[in-house]
Parts: C-alpha cells; structure tokens; sequence
C-alpha cells in the first residue's frame, strides 16, 4: 500500500499523518507500516531544541493510525466517504528506546478482536528492530455524514 492508498483511506493531512508507506497487510490480522522520521518534522523545534526525539504521544498516535488502516482494509463495508475510523481507548502504552530525526519507525499491529464494533489490536513500534513502543490499541468506526 503507497502513499496514495494510505491517503485514501486515512483523513490525516501533513503535519499530522505519521503513515509513509504500508508493507505488508493480512485481512483481520496484521499490518506492517513505515514511518520515516525526519528532521524536518514540526514537532522537532521545540521537542527537544537541543536534542530532537519525536514525542511518545505521536508514536502511539502512529501505531493508531496504522491500527485504522488495518481495520479499514479488513472491514471495507465500514468504509464510506464520511466515515472514519477513531481511536477510543490505549491500554499498556510502553516506551523502550527514543525515536530521532533519520529513523525510520516500523509498526506492526495485530488485531485481536472485534466487538460490537470496537476493535481491540495490540502491537509494536520498532527502529532498526529495537522495540521504540508497544501498546494495546482500541478503534472504533464512525460515520459523521449528513
């Protein structure tokens, strides 16, 4: 999945959208996806100004927005013009390592359940296979059309 799919799916814009690319996906299973971290990023100038590390906020906001790409393809039928997928609970939310300007964050979520609409995934953020963040994740679709 390139850029242009993950932006078809996702509603995330720049400076907000922390998906580059997807590598490799199973329906209702598991998804692999690619963040390249760059000096660039906003976030950047002030976090830190003497030593740059992309906030644990945003990796778990990464791991989110993978999460609904997962669910999105699984689920197509969710899926309409108008509707979205929200994040609506973290549990577990764990950070090992610092993510820095130049790395490129690999996130892989694996969903467990799906209930009642509610998806429950657990998963993990790695740099260059060291583990930068794991957390338990929960989505939920919404469509917000008129």
């Amino acid at each position: 999945m390139d850029i242009h799919k993950v932006l078809n799916l996702l509603p995330h814009r720049y400076p907000f959208l922390l998906i580059d690319r997807v590598l490799e996906f199973e329906q209702h299973e598991r998804i692999l996806a690619t963040k390249n971290v760059t000096y660039n990023e906003p976030f950047f100038n002030g976090h830190f100004p003497i030593r740059p590390v992309m906030p644990g906020v945003l990796i778990v906001e990464a791991m989110a927005q993978a999460t609904g790409l997962l669910a999105m393809e699984s689920n197509p039928e969710t899926v309409s013009e108008t509707s979205i997928y929200l994040f609506v609970g973290i549990d577990k939310a764990r950070f090992k390592r610092q993510v820095e300007p130049g790395d490129q964050l690999v996130i892989e979520m694996r969903q467990k359940s799906m209930r009642r609409g509610i998806g429950f995934f657990t998963g993990t953020a790695k740099v260059d296979g060291a583990i930068a963040a794991t957390a338990d994740i929960m989505c939920t679709a919404r469509d917000f059309g008129t």
